[in-house]
């Protein structure tokens, strides 16, 4: 069989299936196991699919969302852990931009430091702020009603005011040659302003993170820290190879 027969089998019974375990694909293609795991590591590099452990998925769509209240569950116990290494990383007296986010959620629990103040665009994160009694600005702008993040010009210019110790990105995809990306492009800007403001960047995700791409990049692997949980050593030494990632 000719490799480009191959890889169309493969993305059908993706395509099919959503999710397809190594000995499916040799089944279906009649070909070792060692030939489909390099058609599966070529077809990740090019933006086809994502190898999972045991075989490989389908990309979520590129303009694909999921809403706020659909993702606050999703491996929640992950997002947790995520959270609370992040926010150990904040130290007394720092400005921090906290992204609109399921998991930067999370990390207002975590937070104690004295002395600190919060940027945000995410409304989702204001009252567990509040709750705390951290110094919090909140920024202006247009409400997504999807993932309730303020956006557009009125956000960016305010956003463009600040400068920031240290800020704390969800994100939508994470792939090392199309690096962080999102669906939204104008939420990808907010995320971008804020990455090229602050000190330091943090990309705080989960493992179904690894291997998207979303519709609009938001920066290059290199320019945060990427802090996550559940990454296989071969997914890890790929991307440490780009720049500094913790898994909890």
């Amino acid at each position: 069989m000719l490799t480009p027969e191959r890889y169309q089998i493969i993305l059908s019974l993706l395509k099919e299936k959503q999710v397809a375990k190594i000995h499916e694909f040799i089944e279906a293609t009649s070909s070792s196991e060692s030939t489909i795991r390099r058609d599966l590591i070529h077809l990740e590099k090019s933006g086809h699919l994502k190898r999972v452990h045991g075989g490989a998925a389908l990309l979520q769509g590129k303009r694909l969302e999921p809403s706020v209240v659909e993702k606050a569950t999703r491996n929640l116990s992950e997002k947790q852990r995520i959270a609370q290494e992040a926010a150990s990383l904040i130290e007394a007296g720092d400005s921090i931009y906290l992204d609109a986010g399921t998991t930067t959620l999370q990390m207002v629990t975590y937070v104690n430091q004295p002395g600190i103040t919060v940027v945000t665009n995410g409304l989702n994160v204001i009252d567990a702020l509040m709750d705390k009694g951290i110094d919090t600005y909140l920024l202006g702008g247009k409400v997504k009603n999807t993932t309730r993040a303020l956006i557009g010009r009125a956000t960016l210019e305010s956003l463009q005011t600040y400068r920031f110790d240290k800020c704390f990105m969800g994100v939508n995809g994470i792939h090392p040659e199309y690096g962080y990306t999102t669906p939204d492009p104008e939420e990808a800007l907010i995320k971008m302003t804020a990455i090229s403001i602050s000190r330091e960047a943090f990309v705080v995700a989960d493992q179904t993170k690894f291997g998207e791409i979303s519709f609009s990049k938001i920066a290059d692997v290199s320019q945060a820290t990427i802090i996550t949980s559940g990454l296989d050593s071969e997914q890890q030494r790929s991307f440490a190879k780009q720049t500094s990632i913790k898994v909890v």
